[in-house]
């Protein structure tokens, strides 16, 4: 599944919950992880402090 990375530690992971496609909002402080909530949609993103333009992909590719 993908993950998107945007300022201030915020994570966006593409995830499979109770078999449905979910999106997972989290922000990263510290070394922590505290999540934000979970989105049906892109759309819901912004409920969440998420700008789309913010966000940058990471690839397995990204490592090398």
């Amino acid at each position: 599944m993908g993950q998107w990375h945007g300022p201030g530690g915020i994570l966006v992971e593409a995830i499979i919950l109770d078999d449905r496609p979910l999106l997972r909002v989290s922000h990263q402080v510290n070394g922590r992880s505290y999540l934000r909530g979970y989105c049906t949609t892109v759309a819901e993103l912004g409920e969440h402090g998420v700008d789309l333009a913010d966000l940058v992909e990471k690839t397995p590719l990204d490592h090398l």
